[in-house]
């Protein structure tokens, strides 16, 4: 086939292709040549030859039919095109001659022209809905540049508004696909800014009125079916829902601010979260007051529910005011002493519970108040903490403590009250750390900063004269107690032995149980206190100790031998004041150790004692009466010389 088509030659002579085909056959040749004339091939040749080109005949008439095809596929495809092209020019030029001539069929009188004018508004009409719904279908297509066409054809009728519209409900078919609105209306809009520029002139209000569609009609349909279902019926879901849904919003706001909206698309965006959620924010703070209230109640009932413990009434008035301030002064247990049973009804659970509630109290506060209402909103959210955590959990406590605090006359009391003051101390501080991490923040630049401090100077000061009161009440058991001991194990014997030559130089029985039950008070109000306050109540238990022992040992009358067992107890009750590591009291048991050597000198060296570095400031009556405890004190001698 390829030589048949070597053949060929342009232009095509019959006769010259024969004879080519004749040259190149063997045995065709007449006039000499390698080989003879033979007429049998040649005709051979011809028979197949002939063959191949019927065969290349048909091959080239297929392939000129399928081209023919094509090419008619192609025209009308083209005249297709031409015509639509032509119509579309047609719709422009109808379109700019419709709106010529609406525009002055504006001016003409409706009484000569009334049919003109309606055939002119029927035109319009027609042709602007013609137009609506051929971007509504480039719309469907993904034809941007025909959206464009159109778009901007509609620019200048009545009807361009609704093209927009019509836009922005195509735009969300299909959008809201996934469990996150807020999502997909963020992608939604993300998409719909980089396409909006290539199809309208004013991308920008295009935009906005999308976003305005998608805030008042798709987010606030959500909003509402989320909120409304519970509003009434349960307020802790409705305050999370709220705050929930308030937080997604403003950052799908925050997102959108990235975009081109026009002016001020702050104050654009703020109006339309306000739009949802005006309903709800008017009274959010009532919601929020109402349900922290029952919240807190709840959770402190409980509490006492579990301990099975009915609340004491705690008066108020006149007559509470009047026994608080005689039980100040005097520091009289007014009223029978109870038995907590070692129950000081302080809870860290509780505390946590209520602080964990206020927290997200305030943290809702901050997001849902108004600017205006922020800091009084927050003020009373802290009121209802001090209500339910100061007085109605922490101030009832102590109450209760001091209720249980037994008199200083009783024997063998279980002074539980420090037990209190430890777990108030730690309440204190997590009551401060909120006050400071999350109520501060929301009034710090407002007047309800004074107002809040000042409060909370006054409770902290009215529980702190309480505890006070409850400490000392406390000491007052406690020297009690030693008193008790020393009452029942100190013998007058103990200082003035029958026989002085069978006495055991060493401390006495009392001292021994005296200084035990001082070393367990000591670490039991390490244990309860921190910082200043633990040496401050130390230095005063240090001193009434001091003063009992000083007054107990004027009791006694000392013999020589009684004299050193004497200063023996004390050596001990001085170690023991060491525990306390505040050196008035040691400096307190120093003197006393050196006066009690009083008891056991050589009258000849009384003066040289009492003029010695311990005892030389002292006044001369103090040694005069601790020389007056020996039992030789009546001798002419030793008056002598202490004279």
């Amino acid at each position: 086939m390829a030589t048949t088509a070597e053949l060929f030659e342009e232009p095509f002579v019959a006769d010259e292709y024969i004879e080519r085909l004749v040259w190149r056959t063997p045995g065709g040749g007449s006039r000499g040549g390698p080989e003879a004339f033979d007429p049998k091939r040649l005709l051979e040749e011809f028979v197949s030859h002939i063959q191949e080109l019927q065969i290349m005949d048909e091959r080239i008439q297929r392939k000129v039919e399928k081209l023919e095809q094509q090419c008619q596929k192609e025209a009308k495809e083209f005249a297709k095109k031409v015509q639509e092209l032509q119509k579309s020019n047609q719709i422009k030029e109808a379109a700019d001659i419709i709106q010529k001539l609406h525009l002055i069929a504006q001016e003409l009188p409706f009484d000569r022209f009334s049919e003109v004018k309606s055939k002119i508004a029927s035109k319009y009409h027609d042709l602007e809905c013609q137009l609506i719904q051929e971007f509504t279908g480039a719309q469907r297509r993904g034809e941007i540049s025909r959206m464009r066409e159109v778009a901007a054809v509609l620019l200048h009728f009545k009807g361009y508004s609704h093209c927009v519209d019509v836009y922005i409900k195509q735009c969300q078919e299909g959008a809201y696909l996934r469990n996150d609105i807020f999502e997909d209306a963020a992608i939604l809009c993300q998409r719909v800014n980089k396409q909006v520029g290539d199809i309208f002139s004013n991308p920008e209000t295009v935009l906005a009125k999308l976003i305005q569609n998608v805030f008042e009609i798709k987010l606030q349909s959500f909003v509402k079916e989320q909120l409304e279902e519970c509003r009434k019926s349960d307020a802790e879901q409705y305050l999370k829902n709220l705050y929930d849904l308030y937080t997604r919003t403003t950052n799908l706001s925050s997102k959108l601010m990235e975009f081109n909206l026009g002016t001020d698309k702050q104050t654009f965006l703020s109006k339309l979260i306000k739009s949802i959620f005006i309903s709800y924010l008017e009274n959010y703070i009532e919601v929020e007051t109402g349900y922290l209230k029952s919240r807190s109640a709840m959770i402190l009932q409980r509490y006492y529910d579990s301990k099975n413990h009915q609340k004491r009434s705690i008066g108020t008035g006149g007559i509470q005011d009047l026994k608080e301030r005689i039980r100040q002064r005097t520091n009289l247990p007014l009223g029978p002493s109870i038995d907590t049973h070692g129950e000081t009804f302080l809870s860290q659970e509780v505390v946590v519970n209520l602080l964990q509630e206020t927290k997200q109290a305030f943290e809702r506060c901050h997001r849902l108040s108004d600017p205006s209402d922020l800091p009084r909103n927050a003020f009373r959210i802290f009121t209802i903490l001090v209500e339910f955590l100061c007085i109605e959990h922490i101030d009832y406590a102590l109450e209760t403590g001091l209720a249980g605090i037994p008199s200083s006359d009783s024997r063998n009391a279980n002074l539980y009250f420090l037990d209190v003051v430890q777990q108030a101390n730690t309440i204190f501080h997590l009551f401060d750390k909120q006050f400071n991490d999350h109520l501060m923040p929301l009034i710090s630049s407002s007047p309800k900063l004074s107002e809040c401090l000042q409060k909370k100077k006054e409770i902290i000061e009215q529980m702190e004269m309480k505890l006070d009161t409850g400490i000392d009440r406390t000491l007052n058991c406690m020297i009690g107690q030693m008193k008790h001991i020393l009452a029942a194990e100190q013998k007058k014997t103990d200082f003035k032995p029958e026989d002085e030559n069978n006495v055991l130089i060493q401390y006495t029985n009392a001292c021994v149980k005296v200084c035990a039950y001082v070393r367990k008070q000591v670490e039991k109000i390490k244990n309860s206190m921190d910082g200043k306050n633990v040496d401050t109540v130390l230095m005063e238990l240090g001193v009434r100790f001091h003063r009992l022992i000083y007054e107990h040992l004027q009791q006694y009358s000392y013999s020589c031998m009684g004299g050193m067992l004497a200063i023996c107890d004390v050596a001990e009750y001085r170690k023991c004041a060491k525990d306390f590591k505040i050196p008035m009291v040691l400096h307190l048991f120093d003197t006393l150790h050196a006066l009690c050597n009083l008891l056991v000198v050589a009258p000849d060296n009384l003066k040289q004692v009492c003029s010695g570095e311990q005892l030389a400031n002292l006044d001369k009556n103090i040694l005069h009466s601790f020389v007056q405890l020996r039992a030789d004190y009546r001798s002419a001698r030793l008056a002598r010389h202490f004279s």
